[in-house]
């Protein structure tokens, strides 16, 4: 028996929580011990290798966890984009386009670039790990979408965050 069996509804949510960020933590610490040994362009190499490995493992545990089958599309990646560990820790939103053939996904409040700008550093260059995380996400979910980056650090406008197209 663990600690969890006996948790009410709001603790386990709070869990939940709670472990989002240990693990977003956890990335960071990794991150910057990769750029003190080996410098940031090493590390930013290592965390593009890393996140294409994650991302086809987190989506493809969505998918099984929630029965998204293969091959669903665009709404597929909706509910899989809303079951990764940054939706209980970031605010986002996914919208579609008018005649239903994109989808587009902004990260409202990113907990990375929020606390970098609270200590007063730049915000992360992430455009190119994202590009291969949400890549490799919505691939993962159903091969046949393309991903575009419609800005992401260091690209993105002042106070943003990320956005990106799914077709």
């Amino acid at each position: 028996m663990s600690a969890y069996d006996d948790m009410s509804r709001d603790e386990l949510l709070a869990s939940l929580r709670m472990f989002a960020a240990n693990w977003l933590a956890h990335d960071g610490c990794w991150f910057l011990a990769a750029e003190e040994r080996f410098g940031i362009d090493s590390a930013i190499d290592l965390d593009e290798m890393s996140w294409a490995r994650f991302a086809a493992t987190e989506a493809r545990r969505i998918m099984t966890t929630f029965d998204i089958a293969p091959g669903g599309g665009l709404p597929a990646l909706e509910r899989a984009l809303g079951l990764r560990m940054y939706a209980l820790i970031n605010d986002q939103r996914a919208e579609w386009s008018p005649d239903g053939r994109c989808l587009r996904f902004v990260m409202d409040r990113c907990r990375v670039q929020e606390t970098r700008r609270k200590k007063g550093l730049p915000d992360f260059p992430c455009k190119s790990v994202g590009i291969i995380e949400f890549t490799t996400f919505a691939q993962t979910i159903d091969p046949r979408i393309k991903t575009r980056c419609n800005h992401c650090p260091p690209d993105a406008p002042e106070g943003k965050y990320c956005s990106w197209e799914f077709v």
